[in-house]
Protein backbone atom coordinates (compact mmCIF):
# COMPACT_ATOMS: atom_id res chain seq x y z
CA UNK A 1 0.00 0.00 0.00
CA UNK A 2 2.92 2.36 0.61
CA UNK A 3 4.08 1.87 -2.97
CA UNK A 4 0.59 2.63 -4.24
CA UNK A 5 0.44 5.76 -2.08
CA UNK A 6 3.83 6.79 -3.48
CA UNK A 7 2.48 6.55 -7.03
CA UNK A 8 -0.61 8.54 -6.10
CA UNK A 9 1.55 11.22 -4.49
CA UNK A 10 3.76 11.38 -7.57
CA UNK A 11 0.68 11.95 -9.74
CA UNK A 12 -0.18 15.01 -7.63
CA UNK A 13 3.46 16.16 -7.54
CA UNK A 14 3.66 16.21 -11.33
CA UNK A 15 0.73 18.59 -11.72
CA UNK A 16 1.87 20.72 -8.78
CA UNK A 17 5.17 21.24 -10.63
CA UNK A 18 3.21 23.34 -13.14
CA UNK A 19 1.24 25.19 -10.48
CA UNK A 20 -1.93 23.10 -10.82
CA UNK A 21 -3.59 21.49 -7.80
CA UNK A 22 -5.70 18.50 -8.82
CA UNK A 23 -8.17 16.92 -6.41
CA UNK A 24 -9.42 14.45 -8.99
CA UNK A 25 -6.55 11.98 -9.10
CA UNK A 26 -8.65 9.38 -7.31
CA UNK A 27 -10.88 9.46 -10.38
CA UNK A 28 -7.96 8.56 -12.64
CA UNK A 29 -6.97 5.91 -10.11
CA UNK A 30 -10.49 4.47 -10.39
CA UNK A 31 -10.28 4.46 -14.18
CA UNK A 32 -7.01 2.55 -13.98
CA UNK A 33 -8.36 0.10 -11.41
CA UNK A 34 -11.54 -0.77 -13.29
CA UNK A 35 -10.01 -0.83 -16.76
CA UNK A 36 -7.06 -2.98 -15.65
CA UNK A 37 -9.40 -5.35 -13.84
CA UNK A 38 -11.63 -5.64 -16.89
CA UNK A 39 -8.65 -6.40 -19.11
CA UNK A 40 -7.20 -9.07 -16.81
CA UNK A 41 -10.39 -10.75 -15.57
CA UNK A 42 -12.74 -10.50 -18.57
CA UNK A 43 -10.42 -9.98 -21.54
CA UNK A 44 -7.71 -12.31 -20.22
CA UNK A 45 -4.82 -9.92 -20.82
CA UNK A 46 -1.71 -10.26 -18.58
CA UNK A 47 -1.39 -7.65 -15.87
CA UNK A 48 1.66 -5.75 -17.11
CA UNK A 49 0.30 -4.92 -20.59
CA UNK A 50 -3.10 -4.26 -19.02
CA UNK A 51 -1.50 -1.64 -16.76
CA UNK A 52 0.18 -0.02 -19.76
CA UNK A 53 -3.11 0.08 -21.68
CA UNK A 54 -4.93 1.56 -18.69
CA UNK A 55 -2.20 4.17 -18.23
CA UNK A 56 -2.42 5.23 -21.88
CA UNK A 57 -6.22 5.41 -21.74
CA UNK A 58 -6.19 7.45 -18.52
CA UNK A 59 -3.48 9.68 -19.95
CA UNK A 60 -5.66 10.46 -22.96
CA UNK A 61 -8.59 11.24 -20.67
CA UNK A 62 -6.23 13.44 -18.64
CA UNK A 63 -5.30 15.37 -21.77
CA UNK A 64 -8.98 15.87 -22.58
CA UNK A 65 -9.73 17.05 -19.04
CA UNK A 66 -6.62 19.22 -19.01
CA UNK A 67 -7.70 21.51 -21.85
CA UNK A 68 -10.80 23.02 -20.21
CA UNK A 69 -9.02 22.98 -16.85
CA UNK A 70 -6.46 25.43 -18.25
CA UNK A 71 -9.07 28.17 -18.01
CA UNK A 72 -9.18 27.75 -14.24
CA UNK A 73 -6.67 28.48 -11.50
CA UNK A 74 -6.35 28.02 -7.77
CA UNK A 75 -9.44 26.94 -5.88
CA UNK A 76 -11.52 26.92 -9.07
CA UNK A 77 -9.24 24.34 -10.67
CA UNK A 78 -9.25 22.28 -7.47
CA UNK A 79 -13.06 22.28 -7.36
CA UNK A 80 -13.33 21.38 -11.06
CA UNK A 81 -11.00 18.39 -10.69
CA UNK A 82 -12.84 17.38 -7.52
CA UNK A 83 -16.07 17.37 -9.55
CA UNK A 84 -14.41 15.20 -12.19
CA UNK A 85 -13.36 12.67 -9.57
CA UNK A 86 -16.89 12.46 -8.20
CA UNK A 87 -18.28 12.04 -11.73
CA UNK A 88 -15.98 9.07 -12.29
CA UNK A 89 -17.00 7.52 -8.97
CA UNK A 90 -20.68 7.95 -9.81
CA UNK A 91 -20.09 6.42 -13.25
CA UNK A 92 -18.64 3.23 -11.81
CA UNK A 93 -21.29 3.23 -9.09
CA UNK A 94 -23.91 2.81 -11.84
CA UNK A 95 -21.87 0.56 -14.15
CA UNK A 96 -23.62 -2.77 -13.66
CA UNK A 97 -21.25 -4.54 -16.05
CA UNK A 98 -18.44 -4.02 -13.51
CA UNK A 99 -20.50 -4.77 -10.42
CA UNK A 100 -21.90 -1.30 -9.74
CA UNK A 101 -22.22 -0.55 -6.03
CA UNK A 102 -21.48 -4.20 -5.23
CA UNK A 103 -17.94 -3.89 -6.50
CA UNK A 104 -15.84 -6.11 -8.77
CA UNK A 105 -13.57 -9.04 -7.95
CA UNK A 106 -11.77 -11.95 -9.55
CA UNK A 107 -8.34 -10.36 -9.93
CA UNK A 108 -5.22 -12.34 -9.07
CA UNK A 109 -3.34 -11.12 -6.02
CA UNK A 110 0.03 -9.45 -6.64
CA UNK A 111 2.94 -9.18 -4.25
CA UNK A 112 4.44 -6.05 -2.72
CA UNK A 113 7.58 -6.70 -4.76
CA UNK A 114 5.62 -6.26 -8.00
CA UNK A 115 4.07 -3.05 -6.69
CA UNK A 116 7.44 -1.66 -5.65
CA UNK A 117 8.97 -2.52 -9.01
CA UNK A 118 6.41 -0.23 -10.65
CA UNK A 119 6.78 2.42 -7.95
CA UNK A 120 10.57 2.42 -8.30
CA UNK A 121 10.35 2.64 -12.10
CA UNK A 122 7.97 5.61 -12.01
CA UNK A 123 9.98 7.31 -9.27
CA UNK A 124 13.14 6.91 -11.35
CA UNK A 125 11.33 8.33 -14.37
CA UNK A 126 10.24 11.39 -12.36
CA UNK A 127 13.77 11.85 -11.00
CA UNK A 128 15.12 11.82 -14.55
CA UNK A 129 12.42 14.31 -15.55
CA UNK A 130 13.49 16.62 -12.69
CA UNK A 131 16.94 16.89 -14.27
CA UNK A 132 15.65 17.70 -17.74
CA UNK A 133 14.87 20.85 -19.68
CA UNK A 134 11.19 19.91 -19.55
CA UNK A 135 11.16 20.17 -15.76
CA UNK A 136 12.69 23.64 -15.87
CA UNK A 137 9.94 24.64 -18.27
CA UNK A 138 7.30 23.18 -15.94
CA UNK A 139 8.73 25.12 -13.01
CA UNK A 140 8.81 28.30 -15.08
CA UNK A 141 5.12 27.87 -15.85
CA UNK A 142 4.45 27.28 -12.16
CA UNK A 143 6.16 30.48 -11.05
CA UNK A 144 4.72 32.76 -13.76
CA UNK A 145 2.91 31.27 -16.75
CA UNK A 146 2.53 34.71 -18.39
CA UNK A 147 6.28 35.35 -18.30
CA UNK A 148 6.93 31.78 -19.45
CA UNK A 149 4.70 32.37 -22.46
CA UNK A 150 6.46 35.63 -23.28
CA UNK A 151 9.85 33.90 -23.47
CA UNK A 152 8.49 31.39 -25.96
CA UNK A 153 7.29 28.45 -23.87
CA UNK A 154 4.08 26.72 -24.94
CA UNK A 155 2.33 26.86 -21.58
CA UNK A 156 -0.73 25.02 -22.88
CA UNK A 157 1.28 22.01 -24.00
CA UNK A 158 3.26 21.94 -20.76
CA UNK A 159 0.21 22.08 -18.49
CA UNK A 160 -1.86 19.60 -20.49
CA UNK A 161 1.11 17.25 -20.80
CA UNK A 162 1.59 17.29 -17.03
CA UNK A 163 -2.11 16.52 -16.57
CA UNK A 164 -1.90 13.56 -18.92
CA UNK A 165 1.27 12.17 -17.36
CA UNK A 166 -0.19 12.50 -13.86
CA UNK A 167 -3.37 10.74 -14.94
CA UNK A 168 -1.35 7.83 -16.34
CA UNK A 169 0.61 7.46 -13.09
CA UNK A 170 -2.60 7.54 -11.03
CA UNK A 171 -4.11 4.88 -13.30
CA UNK A 172 -1.15 2.57 -12.68
CA UNK A 173 -1.64 3.09 -8.95
CA UNK A 174 -5.28 2.10 -9.40
CA UNK A 175 -4.48 -1.03 -11.34
CA UNK A 176 -1.98 -2.14 -8.73
CA UNK A 177 -4.47 -1.35 -5.95
CA UNK A 178 -7.12 -3.51 -7.60
CA UNK A 179 -4.84 -6.50 -7.99
CA UNK A 180 -3.34 -6.19 -4.53
CA UNK A 181 -6.71 -6.10 -2.77
CA UNK A 182 -8.42 -8.37 -5.39
CA UNK A 183 -11.64 -6.41 -4.88
CA UNK A 184 -12.67 -2.86 -5.78
CA UNK A 185 -15.77 -0.75 -5.35
CA UNK A 186 -16.45 2.92 -6.22
CA UNK A 187 -15.94 4.05 -2.62
CA UNK A 188 -12.26 3.13 -2.90
CA UNK A 189 -11.76 6.12 -5.20
CA UNK A 190 -13.53 8.94 -3.43
CA UNK A 191 -12.52 12.46 -2.40
CA UNK A 192 -10.64 11.22 0.66
CA UNK A 193 -8.32 9.19 -1.56
CA UNK A 194 -7.35 12.32 -3.51
CA UNK A 195 -6.74 14.18 -0.25
CA UNK A 196 -4.47 11.35 0.92
CA UNK A 197 -2.31 11.88 -2.16
CA UNK A 198 -2.17 15.66 -1.65
CA UNK A 199 -1.26 15.26 2.02
CA UNK A 200 1.45 12.75 1.13
CA UNK A 201 3.05 15.36 -1.12
CA UNK A 202 2.71 18.18 1.42
CA UNK A 203 3.84 16.22 4.48
CA UNK A 204 6.53 14.45 2.49
CA UNK A 205 7.98 17.70 1.19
Amino acid sequence: DVGILLLGALSVYITLATGQLSLGNAGFMGIGAYLTSYLTVIAGIPLTPALVIAAVAAGIIGLIVGFPALRLKGIYLAMATLGFGEMVRSFFLNLDAMGGSGGFHGMHHISNDYIWSWAAAILLLVMILERSQSWLEMRAVCHDDTAAGLVGLNTTTIKVGAFGFAAAVAAIAGGLFAHHHVYIEPGNFNFERSIDFVLAVILGG
